[in-house]
């Protein structure tokens, strides 16, 4: 009777761990992403590139302030500054108008700057969302696959406790030894433990899952099997992860056609009217006006502009040798993943003929069971057999998804 018990409290138990619910995959991806700080922070950085585009163009455009520069400079009893120099004092209000030209092809390179930095930023986001989908997918994988072992050894418990009853009356009828039985309880025991182990290895992953994405959630559900196939690949120049050189190889080149107009002369025009006055002269007549130009043409500057052409030169062939090296892992990679998946394919096949060996040598074993013709640790064998090729199931399952999540990641 107690062992009745305990076996509905086992399934009872099971079903409730598995009946709150059910998740996919695409929800934990989707919320991971949602919630990412980091996925954000490249957003509003990109927002930021659009602004720093705008200011530069308001940079060049007529700039208008309002000046006010008043001294008084008293002298008293004969002590004071010389009044040849500064007149007692001096009164300037002024509205200044300034206007500094570029040239269109300085100012495209400007603007150029801006928009590789933002396909740079664009690029980074691409990878830190593949990068979470990696992750987030790796870890449900893990999690399908505790509840895959669990489920499973949930079921044989089920199985070996209806098995027990029948062994204990055959065990009374004197069909089997009492040692025989208590063989066989060790191992429903054991059973039962690494039942219990595995549960809290599920709700432990599943909780990691939940950290992983951002997600306060404490319910248990029974996850969904992940739907992974083997994407087509993108072409090598396309690929995110090679073009994170090349962002980067554009951005020294700009630089260089930046560092060509810093060169070039320059030219400021500028307009002021006001008044100024020192009160000396007619100051209610001190209204005017006056309007200039400055020019700068550089000349010798100790050949920084040189020693500037050669560091730029040297990054961008340390540039080349990283993306050269980073292509040949980039291909080892995924050929590496591609033999692996072939052999874990083949490799459940072979497992699979393993489980139905098994599970028909278990059957074989229950139904002699009945009739007192199978030792008892020839059917406890039997039983370990079959749990044993239905775990390597699941963990060779799993490697092969994880397989697959690796060759979509490097594929993008």
């Amino acid at each position: 009777m107690k062992r009745t018990l305990l076996v509905l409290l086992l399934v009872f138990a099971g079903n409730f761990l598995f009946a709150q619910g059910k998740a996919e995959l695409d929800y934990y991806v989707q919320e991971a992403l949602k919630n990412s700080p980091l996925l954000k922070e490249y957003k509003n950085k990109i927002a930021q590139t659009e602004l720093d585009s705008q200011r530069l163009k308001a940079t060049y455009l007529p700039q208008l302030s309002a000046v006010s520069n008043n001294v008084i400079a008293p002298v008293l009893n004969g002590y004071g500054y010389d009044m040849a120099l500064n007149n007692g004092g001096a009164f300037n209000e002024f509205l200044n108008l300034n206007k500094t030209f570029a040239g269109s092809h300085n100012l495209q390179s400007q603007y150029k700057s801006f928009q590789i930095q933002r396909d740079s930023l664009l690029n980074e986001s691409k990878i830190t969302t593949l990068d979470i989908v990696r992750t987030i997918t790796n870890q449900y994988i893990i999690v399908f696959g505790d509840w895959q072992q669990y489920a499973f050894n949930l079921e044989v418990n089920s199985m070996l406790h209806k098995q027990e009853l029948l062994l204990k009356t055959l065990t009374e009828n004197n069909f089997y030894k009492q040692t025989d039985y208590l063989t066989f309880l060790v191992t429903l025991k054991q059973q039962e433990l690494q039942i219990k182990q595995l549960k809290i290895q599920y709700r432990t992953d599943l909780s990691a899952l939940n950290y992983m994405c951002g997600v306060f959630d404490t319910t248990n559900k029974v996850l969904v099997a992940p739907e992974l196939v083997v994407e087509k690949e993108c072409e090598e120049n396309s690929s995110a992860f090679l073009q994170r050189y090349f962002y980067y190889s554009k951005d020294l080149q700009n630089d260089i056609d930046l560092l060509k107009y810093a060169y070039r002369p320059k030219l400021n025009a500028f307009a002021n009217a006001g008044y100024s006055t020192s009160f000396i002269y007619d100051a209610g007549k001190n209204f005017g006006f006056s309007t200039g130009f400055t020019a700068t043409v550089p000349i010798y500057d100790g050949h920084q502009k040189k020693i500037i052409k050669e560091r730029n030169r040297l990054q961008q062939s340390s540039n080349k040798e990283y993306a050269d090296f980073f292509l040949l892992q980039y291909r080892q990679q995924k050929a590496m993943l591609k033999q692996q998946l072939e052999s874990t394919i083949q490799l459940i096949s072979d497992i699979n003929e393993q489980i139905n060996y098994s599970k028909g040598l278990v059957d074989v074993n229950m139904k002699m069971l009945e009739t007192g013709d199978v030792r008892i640790a020839d059917y406890v064998i039997a039983i370990n057999n079959y749990l044993t090729a239905k775990n390597l199931f699941t963990l060779n399952q799993i490697n092969k998804w994880q397989i697959i999540n690796q060759l979509n990641y490097w594929s993008k």
